[in-house]
């Protein structure tokens, strides 16, 4: 398996129609992403489009390693709805031959605030139904998450309403901000890894 290789995945539900949405905000900070190296999607062997491109990182300080490494980063999202990401998530690790720890999922946190974002190794899928299909199809839980916040829905609200609605207004005035600091965060992930990447964006 190539550690140099990282599969990232930008959770999401396909179409025009869910673009905006909040539960497609780990699509929206993937964009991002394959703004930075140049990517353009492309149709994939399974259902999702993938970018690739290489990011160069430097090793982080105090480590063995010296100077910096070009690594390449494949970026996908899904064709298919969100509940079934599993499939095409562990049909591209197999196609790239990018082990588990490699696999860095960007999606969309209702228990953290709009704005913020948080990071977390392994744990449990907290009822996002895209990580549970991932966990399952991966029999795994042990790969990385960039947790992009988007906060609880107001009032009585139901939550799948909520999540399928287009950011409002004012929350679309801080979201371009929002979107880069994840993608920030998955370079920090890769530079760093996910331990030393938690205490620079949990502040």
């Amino acid at each position: 398996m190539s550690n140099d290789t990282f599969l990232i995945v930008g959770l999401g539900n396909p179409g025009a129609g869910y673009s905006a949405n909040r539960h497609n905000v780990g699509q929206m900070a993937l964009d991002v992403l394959a703004a930075r190296i140049g990517g353009s999607y492309k149709k994939a062997k399974t259902t999702a489009v993938v970018a690739e491109g290489r990011l160069t990182v430097a090793a982080p300080a105090g480590s063995a390693a010296e100077g910096s490494r070009a690594v390449k980063l494949v970026l996908a999202k899904s064709t298919g709805f969100m509940n079934t990401s599993g499939g095409p998530v562990s049909a591209l690790l197999k196609f790239y031959d990018v082990p588990l720890s490699n696999l860095i999922v960007l999606h969309d946190e209702l228990d953290i605030d709009a704005e913020k974002v948080r990071l977390k190794f392994a744990g449990g899928h907290g009822g996002h139904n895209g990580l549970r299909d991932i966990i399952a199809a991966c029999g795994s839980n042990e790969f990385a998450r960039v947790r992009i916040g988007i906060g609880r829905p107001p009032g009585q609200m139901d939550t799948a309403d909520y999540v399928l609605r287009d950011f409002s207004s004012t929350e679309r005035k801080e979201l371009p901000t929002t979107l880069e600091i994840a993608a920030d965060a998955v370079e920090a992930i890769i530079a760093e890894g996910v331990a030393k990447a938690t205490m620079r964006f949990h502040v």
